[in-house]
């Protein structure tokens, strides 16, 4: 699937849209430049599941959670991740084989440990502010 974005509000509506497709235990792994659209794509996807809260990056947190009465949701950011076996220390993979929703930013950083057959969205930054939003489904 590709979308184009050419707003912030463009691309929290593509979330909206994506989040009647989730199931339970998917995992998204999101690259993009920085500042092309994760967190604002993840929020929109949040907000569709249910989740009213603010929901800021977890740059400097690793993981942020969200409950809802139907959703466990987890966004990891690992830009700061110095070294994949970190994840260890927080139960990654408890994580990531739950029934929970996970969403992780910069997935290259965790290694070994990303599931092979995760959802891949990548968001690249097109002229003048446009976003293309592309999503690999596993088969």
């Amino acid at each position: 699937m590709k979308y184009i974005s050419k707003t912030e509000q463009e691309t929290f509506e593509i979330g909206l849209k994506l989040a009647d497709k989730i199931q339970k235990g998917n995992v998204f792994l999101l690259e993009g430049s920085l500042g092309a659209g994760k967190s604002v794509l993840i929020r929109g996807i949040a907000a569709g599941l249910g989740v009213e809260e603010a929901i800021p990056s977890p740059t400097f947190t690793l993981v942020n959670e969200y409950l809802t009465p139907n959703w466990q949701i987890f966004h990891f950011d690992f830009y700061r991740l110095n070294d994949p076996y970190e994840l260890y220390e927080i139960g990654f993979e408890e994580y990531i084989y739950s029934e929970g929703i996970t969403f992780i930013e910069w997935p290259s950083k965790g290694g070994d440990l990303i599931p092979e057959n995760s959802i891949k969205i990548n968001i690249q930054i097109l002229a003048e502010g446009e976003r293309e939003i592309n999503i690999q489904w596993p088969t």
